[in-house]
C-alpha cells in the first residue's frame, strides 16, 4: 500500500529550522501500514530535509557549517544571472537534499533517541514549503 500526505510549513528566512518527526510518525501511523518506509519531501530548490538531534545547539552548529561552506555574502552566479540574493539557498539545499527516507516498524518510525527529522529553510525570505510524506508498507 502507498499512502501519500500533503502538508505545508511556514518558515522565517534562512536558517530557520523545524522539527517534523511529530508530524511524519504521525502520518506514518494514521497511513495503516505497518512496516515499511516513509519518504518525506520538500518541493522548491531552496529548502533541505535532513536529521539532527534538533536542540539549539546542534542547530546553531549545523547553520554554522552551512555559513562556512556557502556564505550567503559572497558573489554568486546565480544573483547576477536572476538579481536576486539566493544564491547561498541554493548551494545549502543541493548539498543536504530535498527528500529523506525512513523506515518504519509497527506503524512507528525507526528513529535513534536523539534523532529528529528537520525542515531546514535556506531561501533568504520567509517562505510556505509544502511537503510531501508517501508512506510505502503493508
Amino acid at each position: 500500500m502507498i499512502a501519500t500526505r500533503r502538508q505545508a510549513v511556514d518558515t522565517a528566512g534562512q536558517g530557520d529550522v523545524h522539527d517534523l518527526t511529530e508530524m511524519v510518525g504521525r502520518i506514518v501511523a494514521e497511513s495503516g501500514c505497518g512496516s515499511g518506509l516513509a519518504t518525506v519531501s520538500v518541493i522548491g530548490s531552496t529548502a533541505a530535509l535532513t536529521t539532527i538531534e534538533c536542540e539549539p545547539g546542534a542547530v546553531a552548529d549545523f547553520n554554522g557549517l552551512l555559513d562556512t561552506l556557502a556564505p550567503r555574502d559572497v558573489p554568486y552566479a546565480h544573483h547576477e544571472r536572476w538579481g536576486d540574493d539566493n544564491g547561498s539557498s541554493h548551494v545549502r539545499a543541493a548539498l543536504v537534499g530535498p527528500s529523506l527516507s525512513l523506515p518504519f516498524e509497527d506503524g512507528r518510525l525507526i528513529l535513534g533517541t536523539w534523532q529528529q527529522i528537520i525542515l531546514i529553510e535556506c531561501d533568504t525570505r520567509p517562505r510556505q514549503r509544502p511537503l510531501v510524506v508517501q508512506v510505502m508498507g503493508e
